[in-house]
């Protein structure tokens, strides 16, 4: 195997624009579900032929990440993700002086196709970068951004939507995609040696994708974390309903009891630094996968929306315990080749998702949310112990 080159120096001020650019990025995954009412009206459509605006975006920034990952590693991950921010903030601008739904979805699925660059080559340029023993804090430092944006997307464009009119929403999405890419081009310039790519890595795009598969810690990190995907978001996904139909909360409190999750998300974000060095790799994976099992239990049990509330904190802070080590592993999986892996990586998770979602549909249409619940109570801790076996056997 063919050794990376040592990290470069990280500037701060770099970090924190990729975490700007990941705050838009996320934010666009949800900004438009609080809208399909509007546009239903403003298009003549029903709410669930509006949705294809959401549809489509989620398909491409599934897919086309493939696409990207190889292109950051041949020609440097910053710069691509740079083009990625002005290519996106010009599908958002499209988004907004759309005439038709079916122009709207055209420029939601281009949008798909140029953001999806952002997320996973911001953390593979971490990790060519930051040396090891710091990526993970550093990580969690540069999830900031995703976690905010994961928590004030939806309520950005219901906000926004109802002030302003959903047009408004592109345009502020647009502003923020271009002040981070201008930003990252003039950090480029100021310190070129922290855009140029590393080590090229040798053979064809599908090559580089092979070559991190015929890996067997790679395929280790990647099948966890479509495991942890598919059952963490397809149970995470219906707690708003159920939190409707146990408890009669209005969409308005189901809105802010989902945004817990991202709040217990950014209170790991700033412990991260204390919890890596007091529990060290396995210990975050294996007090995150038994806090999600507990968390999903109390959201089983829980009597009022008070207990369930502080369920949901806990699952944000303990999913991303679990899933930042995934993703520290995920960015050594091929050190010569990060882009491609971080790629396979961002794939895996957004199958999980597509799988587990609907496999989980129709147990909850029968019998409620809360048998899910308990399964990933059993599952999740099972799969963080197994985790943490295979980190031990990787370090002996």
């Amino acid at each position: 195997m063919s050794r990376p080159e040592p990290p470069r120096s990280a500037p701060a001020f770099a970090i924190a624009l990729l975490s700007v650019a990941a705050f838009a990025s996320a934010a666009n995954m949800r900004v438009i579900d609080p809208l399909l009412v509007q546009l239903s009206v403003e298009f003549g459509v029903t709410v669930g032929a509006a949705s294809i605006a959401a549809t489509l975006f989620l398909l491409a920034n599934g897919v086309f990440v493939l696409v990207h990952g190889p292109f950051g590693d041949r020609y440097g991950k910053m710069p691509v993700v740079a083009i990625a921010c002005l290519a996106a903030a010009a599908c958002c601008v499209l988004s907004a002086l759309a005439s038709s739904l079916g122009l709207l979805a055209v420029a939601r699925f281009l949008t798909g196709v140029t953001s999806s660059a952002i997320i996973p080559l911001a953390i593979a340029w971490l990790g060519d970068n930051v040396a090891y023993e710091k990526r993970q804090a550093t990580l969690a430092r540069f999830l900031t951004g995703q976690t905010l944006g994961l928590m004030t997307g939806a309520a950005m464009g219901g906000a926004l939507g109802d002030w302003l009119g959903w047009r408004a929403v592109f345009w502020v999405l647009a502003a923020i995609y271009i002040a981070a890419g201008a930003a990252l081009f003039a950090v480029m310039r100021a310190r070129p040696e922290i855009a140029r790519p590393g080590q090229r890595p040798p053979g064809s795009m599908v090559g580089q994708m092979l070559g991190v598969l015929a890996r067997p810690w790679a395929r280790t990190v990647i099948v966890i974390v479509a495991l942890e995907g598919g059952v963490f978001w397809g149970s995470f996904t219906f707690v708003g309903a159920d939190l409707h139909h146990r408890f009669g909360l209005g969409f308005a409190a189901v809105g802010l009891a989902v945004a817990a999750f991202g709040a217990g998300g950014f209170v790991y974000v700033t412990v991260a630094h204390i919890l890596v060095r007091l529990l060290g790799e396995r210990g975050l994976v294996l007090w995150g996968g038994c806090g999600l099992g507990l968390s999903f239990a109390i959201l089983a049990l829980a009597p009022n929306t008070v207990v369930a509330f502080a369920a949901i904190v806990g699952c944000g802070v303990t999913f991303y315990m679990f899933h930042n080590t995934l993703q520290t592993h995920g960015t050594q999986m091929a050190p010569e080749a990060r882009g491609s892996a971080l790629a396979l990586f961002a794939l895996c998770l957004f199958v999980g998702q597509a799988v587990g979602v609907p496999l989980a549909a129709p147990i909850v249409d029968r019998w409620g949310a809360v048998p899910i619940f308990w399964a990933a109570a059993l599952f999740l801790p099972a799969l963080a112990v197994f985790f943490a076996i295979c980190l031990r056997r990787r370090r002996a």
